[in-house]
């Protein structure tokens, strides 16, 4: 069933598809084209049906007849800007058991869990591109088996790429209508057996310092350095409450990029809580502060720019608890045990499911996404491909 999985998705991550979060474009990069063009031709080979490709926004959409319902399964075809998708070098690693100079089990012991097993990884430079070509591979791994297999019954299958999910756009332009499904999961999750129907509440966050300039020779009572008032203003934020100090239902905030010099800087957060009135109160300490500072060094100091860009997908799943259930049948039919844990980022998903398509999210194999460590396992792929296919079928 899965013969041809690992060459799909090697061929898919040396295609550079990095997404650019201020390019003000829709899509954000014209190289996701690159891999938009090459799905297109494989969906059309495969003999999928509908397939559309969106060449103004850079989705592709396609069908493949079935019995019933369609079930929906989307993926991203955008890797991170956290880490550049140019020239990726993938390594297979055999029979894996630890001492890898590149994956240290001190830094990641969750490797150690992976010992026996054949690993994808990096060459240290880029990072891998799982996240998620490995559930791009895997839905296309669906469609080629069904195409070759038309005497198994099967649901009819509505397949979505989305570009730009990585900065929060991957449904900005979906078209919900040419999807035409009431249900359907995302395939970008991480280890096998994790289902996510619980994501955060999410928003953008960006602090624009307006400082003044002035000779140091001459700065006393007259320079207002904008960078210090930066520092100020981050310093308010309690550290506690960090990415790298939290972890399943806590929130946190996270200072993602910061420029400038003495008379401007910018800061860009990302803001996260899975508790919408904590997410809120969140949101309102960064207006608080904005208020604070432009009172202490004078009106236009802080100007602010909060953005909500998800919400939690667990608001509208507590209706259709259905595909949990599913998901975790088809599991138990792979000797694969499932766990259910919270999303501690967004999918595409998230934002469909508040669209009226229910979309929790699916493990891909992959791990470590958004840097050079990035890995995947190959058992874990294959695995995750045929619960792809579990899901569709229908059993005599």
């Amino acid at each position: 069933m899965t013969e041809h999985l690992i060459d799909r998705f090697l061929n898919y991550v040396a295609i550079d598809t990095q997404s650019n979060e201020d390019s003000g474009t829709s899509p954000s990069t014209m190289k996701q084209h690159d891999l938009a063009g090459l799905l297109v031709s494989e969906l059309v080979e495969l003999g999928a049906e509908d397939v559309v490709y969106d060449r103004d926004y850079c989705n592709v959409y396609a069908k493949l007849s079935g019995e019933g319902e369609p079930l929906g399964f989307v993926a991203h075809m955008d890797t991170s800007p956290a880490a550049s998708g140019a020239n990726v070098k993938p390594r297979i690693i055999e029979n894996y058991q630890g001492g890898d100079p590149l994956l240290r089990e001190n830094h990641f012991p969750e490797l150690a869990e992976h010992h026996g097993e054949t690993l994808i990884a990096t060459d240290g430079t880029t990072l891998l591109g799982a996240d998620d070509k490995a559930g791009v591979a895997e839905i296309m791994n669906m469609i080629q088996y069904y195409s070759e297999h038309p005497e198994i019954r099967h649901r009819s299958i509505s397949v979505a790429f989305t570009s730009d999910e990585e900065i929060g756009h991957g449904t900005l332009h979906f078209d919900t209508d040419r999807f035409g499904v009431r249900e359907a999961y995302t395939v970008d999750g991480g280890k096998l057996g994790v289902l996510e129907y619980e994501c955060f509440n999410a928003a953008s966050a960006e602090v624009k310092i307006k400082g003044r300039s002035v000779h140091p020779g001459d700065a006393k009572d007259k320079m207002i350095n904008a960078i210090y008032v930066a520092m100020e203003f981050n310093g308010f934020l309690p550290a506690i409450e960090r990415p790298e100090h939290t972890t399943m239902y806590e929130g946190f905030f996270m200072l993602s990029t910061m420029e400038g010099g003495v008379d401007e800087a910018r800061m860009k957060y990302i803001i996260r809580d899975h508790d919408r009135g904590m997410f809120e109160m969140r949101k309102g300490l960064f207006g608080r502060i904005a208020t604070y500072l432009n009172e202490k060094y004078g009106e236009g100091t802080i100007t602010l720019d909060i953005r909500d860009t998800y919400y939690n997908m667990a608001e509208v799943m507590k209706d259709h608890m259905d595909m949990i259930d599913r998901v975790k049948e088809k599991f138990a039919k792979l000797g694969v045990n499932c766990v259910t844990l919270p999303i501690r980022g967004g999918t595409d998903g998230a934002a469909l499911s508040f669209r009226g398509i229910p979309c929790p999210n699916l493990c891909t194999g992959g791990y470590n996404f958004h840097g050079r460590y990035e890995f995947a396992s190959v058992q874990e792929m294959k695995k995750c491909a045929e619960l792809l296919i579990e899901l569709v079928k229908i059993d005599d």
